[in-house]
């Protein structure tokens, strides 16, 4: 009887089949001395299939769980889409060893399938997580392809959240400091109006009665205006502010610092963002931009989710509380969700904006799928479909007509192939002449393969 083993790491949940079980022993006694011996131990015991945790929460909730004998739904889909079928009437032809009995009968009443948890079991358990780190090269490329990605998209989520944290925290810090500094130099809100500058502003000038006109030239260096530094000059002598203490004006420009601070971390975390989204889904990101890109594998979950979902659904994505409300009271369902922030949308007009949201959400749709299932990472493919988004906008505002889906996607694909061909030939630059024409003629017969199988996947993605 074929026996596997369910281990639960902190990172996900993992798959070992114990093929060679019965070479090493099937006492205790016997099996011990083999298990410290990893070459011996993976020779019997391989890694069959591993599936991450998509965050931390996630890892913590699952591991709850596991320890309380309570089964999740991701550990049952798990075992069932990796495991043999079993059939109701046919006794199992295969095991799986778990840590908990508790956790093994609650796996066979919900899925049928066989555990067993004995001595034997926790020995061989035990020394899957001595050599967990070993076994773990055990995984196909594709699965770290995958691994790697949902840890890239986690990435992506979390940043996203932490804008959104820092956007209220400096704008509730920013009217803070009006309040606070205002009370000494309250004209100053009139004159600038952007937060960062406020600070700055707040900070420098400190008490206004010091203000002269010598400090124009360093005012509109700050700010970047010299009429507006006059003017700034011009407000505080004539303020009706109160007077404040040294002290009180040692604490104002400590917190405008502050401020200060997390509006430059705020903006090096959005560059960080801009690089993520680059590299995981660079095709969405040409198309709709970064932070709508962002919010929608958020949303979804991960880029994966994101492109098994129809562009029906990617169109509504973030509206599910108007959907549901529609839903219920038998009203008009959205036409956008996070979309609705591209400015597609927003230069569309009203009679046009649910036909650019479908039309928009149909090629979000396809850049997702090309980031998340393609070999190669390009942005081509993406600025392609942006220009298409453009010349149907100018189609429905400006009655001009548009170029087709296959005259676009043959220019992509023409794009990418000269720029693998440009990236094979500076490689192959180093090598004797005979093998760089040998390489060339190669690569020229390659194209019309490249070509047809692209044309193909396109067609498919398309229908």
């Amino acid at each position: 009887m074929t026996l596997y083993l369910l281990f639960e790491s902190a990172s996900g949940y993992a798959l070992f089949h114990a093929s060679g079980i019965r070479k090493i022993g099937q006492t205790v006694d016997a099996v011990r001395p083999t298990l410290l011996d990893l070459k011996r131990f993976s020779r019997a015991v391989k890694l069959a299939r591993f599936t991450p945790f998509l965050s931390a929460v996630d890892a913590i909730n699952q591991c709850n769980a596991v320890s309380e004998g309570i089964t999740t739904d991701e550990l049952v889909n798990f075992l069932v889409l990796n495991l043999p079928k079993v059939k109701e009437w046919k006794k199992g032809k295969f095991t799986v060893g778990v840590a908990q009995p508790k956790v093994g009968s609650r796996i066979t009443e919900a899925t049928g399938i066989p555990c067993q948890s004995d001595d034997f079991i926790q020995e061989l358990l035990g020394a899957v997580r001595l050599h967990f780190g070993q076994l773990f090269d055990q995984l196909k490329p594709y699965d770290l392809e995958n691994y790697s990605m949902a840890s890239a998209d986690n990435m992506v989520t979390q940043t996203l959240f932490l804008l959104d944290t820092l956007d209220k925290g400096i704008n509730f810090f920013t009217m803070r400091v009006r309040e606070w500094y205002g009370w000494h130099f309250p004209e100053l809100v009139k004159v600038v109006n952007d937060n960062y500058l406020y600070a700055k502003l707040a900070k420098f000038v400190a008490n206004k009665s010091d203000l002269s006109e010598k400090d124009i030239p360093a005012l509109a260096d700050l700010i970047g205006d010299e009429d507006k530094a006059k003017e700034i000059v011009e407000a505080a002598k004539a303020s009706m502010g109160q007077d404040l203490s040294p002290v009180d004006l040692i604490n104002v420009q400590q917190f405008a610092q502050r401020v200060m601070n997390l509006s430059e971390y705020r903006k090096n975390i959005y560059e960080y963002l801009v690089t993520k989204m680059n590299d995981i889904a660079p095709n969405l990101t040409s198309l709709i931009g970064e932070m709508v890109g962002a919010q929608l594998i958020s949303n979804a979950g991960s880029l994966s989710n994101l492109a098994k979902l129809p562009s029906s659904s990617l169109q509504i994505l973030g509206a599910e509380k108007a959907m549901r409300r529609a839903l219920k009271t038998g009203g008009n369902t959205p036409k956008y969700g996070h979309i609705f922030h591209s400015s597609f949308i927003g230069r569309a007009s009203t009679k046009n904006k649910g036909r650019m949201a479908r039309y928009l959400a149909s090629k979000c749709s396809m850049a997702s799928r090309i980031d998340c299932y393609s070999d190669m990472s390009s942005s081509i493919f993406g600025e392609k479909m942006r220009e298409q988004v453009e010349e149907r906008l100018d189609c429905c505002e400006k009655d001009v007509a548009a170029r087709k889906y296959l005259d676009v996607t043959k220019a992509a694909i023409e794009c990418m192939t000269n720029t693998v061909s440009e990236e094979d030939k500076e490689e192959n630059g180093g090598k004797k002449e005979s093998n760089s024409e040998a390489d060339d003629d190669a690569m020229h017969l390659d194209k019309p393969a490249m070509h047809s199988t692209l044309c193909t996947r396109l067609a498919i993605v398309e229908l």
